[in-house]
C-alpha cells in the first residue's frame, strides 16, 4: 500500500498548512514543530553519549574543526542551532544526524575517510539531513499514513508509548545508539546538499567520490553493510555526486579564491 502514501500526503497538504519545500525544491509534509523536534534530538544525543564510548580529544578536535568550517558558511538563522558533533568508538563506518544539529561520527568512518575533504563530505551530508528537515518529514509522513495523527499530540512525554514510537520513525532509536537509516530519497538529497556545503566551505568536492570508492573497496564490492541496506547503492551515490560536481567545483573555486582554505589536522 506504499503507493497510497503520496495520495495521502497530497490530501493532507490540501487540508492543512503543513507543506514546505526542501533546499533542493522537493515538496515536503512537515507536521511537527522545530522546537519539539530539536528537544527530542537533544535528549537522544544525551542518551547516546551516556551509553556509547567516545573517542579521544584529538579525534573530537578533528571532526569539530571540519564541522565548524561548514557551519560557518550557513545562513545566520541556521547557525543558531545547537550544532554539536561527537566521535564514538565503533568499527562500523557510520555517521548520524539528529534534529537540532546534533551529530555523531564513528571511528570506523575515520578509517574510510582518509583526509579532511572526504570527512567533510560525510559531515556535510549529515548537516544536509538537518537542513532539509528529513527527521520531521519522516515522522510526519509515517504519522499521517500509518501511526495516525494522534501520535504527534502525545510526543511531549518522551517516555510515553507515542513518544518512543515516534523516536523510531525519526530514525533515532536511542537504545545503544542504534540509528535507523533515512529513505533513499533523503540520502540522495543529503548527498547533493552536503556536496554544495563542503564546496562552499573550501573542501574539495571531488573527494566525495573518492570516499565512496573507498567504501566500495572496504566492502569488497559485495553487499553493503546492514546499516546501509535502505541507502542508495554506492555506484548510484557516485553517479549522483558526479552529476552535481560541476556546480560544486564552481563553488569550491570561489571559496578558495575568497580565502576559505580549511586546515584540520588529522589525528
Amino acid at each position: 500500500m506504499r503507493w497510497l502514501r503520496p495520495l495521502a500526503i497530497t490530501a493532507l497538504c490540501a487540508s492543512i498548512a503543513a507543506c514546505s519545500t526542501s533546499p533542493t525544491g522537493r515538496s515536503q509534509l512537515l507536521l511537527l514543530s522545530d522546537s519539539e523536534l530539536n528537544e527530542m534530538g537533544r535528549q537522544a544525543f544525551t542518551q547516546y553519549q551516556q551509553k556509547l564510548p567516545t573517542a579521544g580529544q584529538a579525534s573530537h578536535r578533528y571532526v569539530q574543526c571540519i564541522a565548524d568550517a561548514i557551519v560557518a558558511e550557513l545562513p545566520a538563522q541556521q547557525q543558531q542551532l545547537d550544532w554539536q558533533i561527537r566521535v564514538f568508538e565503533s568499527e562500523q563506518p557510520n555517521a548520524f544526524a539528529l534534529p537540532g544539529g546534533y551529530m555523531g561520527v564513528n571511528t570506523g568512518m575515520l578509517d574510510i575517510a582518509t583526509n579532511q575533504d572526504q570527512l567533510a563530505s560525510v559531515i556535510g551530508h549529515e548537516i544536509g539531513h538537518v537542513l532539509a528537515n528529513h527527521a520531521n518529514e519522516r515522522a510526519s509522513t509515517e504519522s499521517a499514513t500509518s501511526l495516525g495523527l494522534s501520535v504527534i499530540s502525545s510526543t511531549s512525554g518522551m517516555q510515553s508509548a507515542g513518544g518512543q514510537q515516534l523516536m523510531g520513525v525519526l530514525g533515532m532509536g536511542a537504545q545503544y545508539g542504534i540509528v535507523l537509516p533515512f529513505s533513499r530519497a533523503h540520502e540522495s538529497e543529503a548527498d547533493v546538499i552536503g556536496l554544495d556545503l563542503m564546496a562552499q566551505a573550501g573542501f574539495n568536492p571531488r573527494e566525495s567520490v573518492t570516499l565512496w570508492e573507498n567504501m566500495q573497496a572496504a566492502t569488497g564490492g559485495g553487499a553493503p553493510p546492514e546499516w546501509m541496506s535502505t541507502h542508495p547503492g554506492q555506484g548510484q551515490r557516485i553517479e549522483g555526486l558526479q552529476a552535481n560536481m560541476d556546480r560544486a567545483l564552481a563553488r569550491y573555486e570561489q571559496a578558495r579564491s575568497n580565502g576559505r582554505t580549511p586546515n584540520c589536522p588529522r589525528p
